[in-house]
C-alpha cells in the first residue's frame, strides 16, 4: 500500500482502523486491480499502435522485398515476402546497369535540397515573424491572401513559371528549383506563424526595452526558441526537394543536370521491359537519406508538430 493511501486512510478512519487487516487487504486488492487495468490498457494500446505501424510500413517492406528478388520472382503468385535466394547484387546493378553518372545526380539533388531547405526556412520564418509578432495595417488580410495561394493547384502555376523562366533564361539551370523558395512557402509560413504565436510577447517587450530591434528579436530570441518548428519545416522541405520529379522534369533538359528523381524515372524510359527489382533497389537506396534524417530529428519534428497551433 502506498504512502498516499496510508495517509488518506489515516485521515478518514484513524490510525487504528487504517491498519486493520481486512482494510489493508481491500486496499491492496484495489491497488492491484488498478495496476492490472492500467497494464491491460497499455498492452492494448501498444498492440494497436504496433499493428497500425506495421500496416503503414507494408509498402516499404514490399519495396525492400522486391529489391532482393531475382527477376523470376517479382510477379510470382502467391507473392514471396522472403525471396530465396536474396539477390544483393540488385543494389549495385540498379546504380550501374544503365551507365548513368549517379554520383553527379546525387550532387545535383543534394545541392538543390540543401539550398532549397536553407532558403525556405529562413524566408518563411522571417515572413511568419512579421505576421506573428509585428502589428501593421492589413496584417490579417494579407495573411489570408498568403493562405489562399495554398488552394491553387501546382499544375496551374507551373505554366506561368515556365514562361517566366524561359524569358529570363533560367531553363536547364538549377535556379528555378532554388530561387523561388527563397521567397517563402505558404504552408511553412502558416506553420511557423502558429508556433511563433505560442512564444510569450513579453520577451519582445523586454528586448525592446534593452534597445533590440525587430530583426534582433527575430534572430536572437524567436529563432533559438523555435528549433522544433524550424526542424519540422526543414524536414518537410528536404523531403519535398529530394523526391520532387515534376519541376526537374519541366525545367531541366540536359542529362548532366538530372536529379535522382529523374534517374528513377529513367528506368522505364531506357528499358523496353522495366526491371522492377532494380527499380525497387534504387528506390530503397534513395529513401535511406530521408529515413536517416527523420530518425535523428524525430524528437524535434514531433515537438514542432505538437506545439504548433496551441495558441492563435
Amino acid at each position: 500500500m502506498s504512502d498516499k493511501s496510508n495517509s488518506y486512510l489515516k485521515n478518514m478512519l484513524g490510525d487504528g482502523m487504517a491498519t486493520h487487516p481486512r482494510i489493508e487487504q481491500g486496499v491492496q486488492f484495489l491497488s492491484s486491480s488498478k495496476r492490472r487495468r492500467e497494464f491491460l490498457k497499455r498492452t492494448v494500446s501498444y498492440f494497436l499502435l504496433s499493428s497500425l505501424g506495421l500496416l503503414m510500413s507494408l509498402p516499404f517492406l514490399w519495396m525492400l522485398s522486391t529489391a532482393l528478388k531475382p527477376d523470376a520472382l517479382v510477379f510470382s503468385i502467391p507473392p514471396e515476402w522472403f525471396p530465396r535466394p536474396w539477390v544483393w547484387r540488385n543494389f549495385i546493378d540498379s546504380l550501374t546497369l544503365l551507365g548513368h553518372p549517379v554520383h553527379l545526380y546525387v550532387f545535383n539533388t543534394v545541392l538543390i535540397a540543401v539550398l532549397g531547405v536553407l532558403g525556405v526556412t529562413l524566408s518563411s520564418s522571417l515572413v511568419a515573424f512579421g505576421f506573428a509578432r509585428l502589428d501593421f495595417p492589413g496584417r490579417n488580410l494579407l495573411f489570408l491572401l498568403v493562405l489562399s495561394t495554398m488552394m491553387l493547384p501546382r499544375i496551374v502555376t507551373i505554366v506561368p513559371q515556365f514562361i517566366l523562366f524561359q524569358k529570363i533564361g533560367w531553363l536547364d539551370t538549377f535556379k528555378p528549383l532554388i530561387v523561388p523558395y527563397w521567397f517563402g512557402a505558404p504552408f511553412h509560413i502558416f506553420l511557423l506563424r502558429q508556433f511563433f504565436l505560442s512564444i510569450p510577447k513579453e520577451l519582445d517587450d523586454a528586448a525592446r526595452v534593452d534597445g533590440a530591434s525587430s530583426f534582433q528579436i527575430y534572430w536572437r530570441i524567436v529563432l533559438p526558441l523555435s528549433r522544433p518548428a524550424l526542424a519540422t519545416v526543414a524536414i518537410f522541405a528536404f523531403t519535398y526537394h529530394w523526391n520532387d520529379l515534376l519541376e526537374p522534369l519541366i525545367f531541366l533538359s540536359s542529362q548532366h543536370n538530372w536529379t535522382l528523381a529523374l534517374f528513377l524515372a529513367s528506368f522505364q524510359g531506357y528499358m523496353q521491359q522495366p526491371r522492377w527489382n532494380l527499380l525497387m533497389a534504387a528506390s530503397t537506396i534513395l529513401t535511406l537519406p530521408v529515413l536517416v534524417l527523420f530518425f535523428f530529428a524525430q524528437r524535434l519534428f514531433i515537438g514542432g508538430i505538437t506545439v504548433t497551433g496551441i495558441k492563435g
